[in-house]
């Protein structure tokens, strides 16, 4: 990977986050958006937004931690990985989610937080298969120079 990526990809995770703080200081705050407007219209639009949103924040926070993982439990045969962007991004939806029942203009929805969740598990098994791919491609770019 060159060097302008490697930039590129933490600067691009950073400035995506900075877009959604800035969703939800609109929602908090009660102001119209024409992101809103876009999602109103289109059926099921919420719970979509809410799946690309995170899902996307999720595989975005992986690649700027270049995969990095934490063992969450390990028993004889078997441990349990989680992605650290994977972790971050959960812990902030459930803060964040949460967060709304103290808001005047915010109410709780269940449905919003699950949407959340199937997409960050779902851009968590596309991180997955990326860094697989991207270990092959090491794995055969370093077989290749033995």
């Amino acid at each position: 990977m060159n060097q302008a990526l490697k930039t590129l990809i933490p600067v691009g995770a950073v400035a995506f986050f900075c877009f959604i703080l800035w969703v939800i200081y609109l929602a908090n705050t009660g102001q119209n958006s024409v992101f809103f407007q876009f999602v109103a219209s289109i059926p099921y639009g919420d719970k979509l937004g809410h799946f690309c949103l995170f899902g996307l924040l999720t595989l975005a926070t992986n690649l700027a931690f270049k995969f990095k993982s934490l063992t969450i439990f390990s028993i004889k045969l078997y441990s349990m990985k989680l992605f650290l962007g994977t972790i971050l991004v959960s812990i902030f939806v459930i803060i964040e989610e949460f967060s709304q029942y103290f808001i005047a203009n915010r109410s709780f929805d269940l449905m919003d937080l699950s949407a959340d969740f199937v997409g960050i598990v779902f851009f968590t098994f596309v991180t997955s298969y990326l860094n697989k791919i991207t270990l092959r491609s090491k794995s055969s770019l370093h077989d290749n120079i033995k």
